[in-house]
Parts: structure tokens; sequence; C-alpha cells
């Protein structure tokens, strides 16, 4: 049976304390208070640097026991390497603990830069690296540089799926044959509401849906009303209908709207 899990992208916002977050809820405890209320939520500052496996088992047993976490890749395979030549990179992700998460790892966000523009080869090459579950996963992450011994987590319980959204920025993306490209290695195109400011692709490419909600009317800034709720449920109930999993993450921070947000299209789809 296919799931839904709605949340947000990141937990950690100073103007959300005090209005979100209790007032004097210790920030130890804020991600165990926001876990508490959605059913997942995109972690980020994964984004910014590698984590430690320390980290990840941390916010493993943080966090329900039927809660999920997307992971944001590196900003360094994404925005500075650009997909290129990022084969011992990759393997230091894969090994900095991320697969410590089990069996509450979603899937990887590769969210690339607006100035990159769509370049069949290079995505081609780019997509072939990416396992499609732990075990492979293991294997590309035993490539790890000399930084990473002694400070990796190459273990698994067991054999797990695992899921790759790609979210391009560029306009020149929105080209069949990058749709085509992204279904042939089962990777979902990320739906993203942007105001406008990056392609808005639709496009059924994997067997699950992600969509990441940056605000329909100002960049992570405004909220969603009843209208914009309504066609976030009924584009979620139609995956679910089709049997795919669905990712929605509200990344519309700046005013306190994601949480809010994220709940009230929780308590929509539960009725």
């Amino acid at each position: 049976m296919a799931t839904a899990r709605v949340g947000i992208s990141g937990w950690t916002y100073a103007p959300w304390r005090g209005v979100f977050y209790p007032k004097g809820l210790r920030q130890a405890d804020e991600l165990s208070y926001a876990a508490g209320r959605m059913t997942s939520i995109e972690l980020n500052g994964s984004f910014y640097s590698l984590q430690k496996p320390t980290s990840w088992r941390k916010w493993r047993e943080e966090t329900p026991d039927d809660f999920v976490f997307a992971i944001k890749a590196p900003r360094f395979l994404t925005h500075i390497r650009r997909l290129e030549d990022v084969e011992e990179p990759l393997a230091n992700f894969l090994a900095s603990g991320l697969l410590g998460l089990v069996p509450k790892l979603g899937p990887i966000l590769w969210q690339l830069p607006p100035n990159l523009d769509y370049d069949p080869e290079l995505l081609a090459r780019f997509l072939a690296l990416l396992p499609h579950d732990t075990e492979a996963a293991v294997e590309v992450a035993r490539g790890r540089g000399e930084r990473m011994r002694g400070k990796e987590l190459l273990d698994i319980d067991e054999p797990r799926p695992l899921r790759h959204a790609i979210e391009p920025r560029a306009q020149s993306f929105d080209d069949q044959e990058f749709a085509d490209q992204a279904a042939a290695s089962g990777v979902a195109v990320v739906l993203g509401d942007s105001a406008g400011r990056w392609p808005r692709l639709d496009w059924v490419t994997a067997d699950f849906a992600y969509a990441r909600l940056h605000g329909d009317k100002e960049l992570y800034t405004s909220g969603y009303d009843e209208a914009g709720l309504d066609q976030w449920e009924e584009w979620t109930r139609d995956h679910l209908d089709h049997d795919r999993d669905v990712y929605v993450y509200f990344d519309n921070d700046q005013k306190v709207r994601a949480p809010v947000d994220a709940m009230a299209l929780l308590q929509r789809l539960a009725r």
C-alpha cells in the first residue's frame, strides 16, 4: 500500500522558537518535537558538510519508529563539482553514516544549481553512479577517500531499496529526453513549487513522487491557503491512487509557514 510522507525541509530555524517550538524547549529537543508532528523531514545539514556516523544514529534514535528522513546530497557534488568527477565524493557521502539511518532512510535528494544546464551525457554518467539499494551503496562507499578512513560506517543489517530524486533548477531541463533518462534510471524528478523561479516539472519517472514546496506566491515566504492545500492534497491522493509513495516537503520557512502548512496537509490526508 502506498504511503504519503509530509514534512519540512530542515528543523533548526531560530524564528521558529517560541512560535512553532514552545518557548523554553531545548534546541536539542527540536528534532523530536518536530518529528512527533509530521511523518518525515528533509535533512539538509548533509548539503553543507559530511555528517558523522554518531549524528546519523542520534537522529534515528530521536525520531518515531515509523519516521523517514529524506537526505539532501552534498553541494560539493552538485554545486562545486557540478556532477563531474564525483566518484570519490559520492563514496565519501555514502560512507559518512547515512546508511545507519535504516530503516528510516528515505530518498536522497540531488538539488542542482540554477546555472547547471541540461547536458544529457553528463547526466547519464552521473545517474549511472547512483546505487539503488543499500548493498550497492556499501560497495560504492568502499571507494571512499583516505580522509574517511576510520570515520565511516559501512555496515547494514539487511539490503533495502535506495531511492533518488533530482531537482533541476535550469529551464533547459524541461526536456523530454531528461524525463526519459530519469525514468530509465528510476529516479524521481522533483516537482518544485517556487513562485515561478524554477521549472515546474510534474512528471512521473519513478515508483514514487517527490514535491518541494518553496512558496507558491513568494519564494520561501508565502504560506499555502486553503486552495493551495487543496491542490497538494489532490496531487498527493492521485499518486497514492496509482500506488506510488509520496514525499512532500514544505520549504517556505522564512515566516514560520513550513511546519504549519505541513501539519495542515497531514490533517487533510488523514480525513
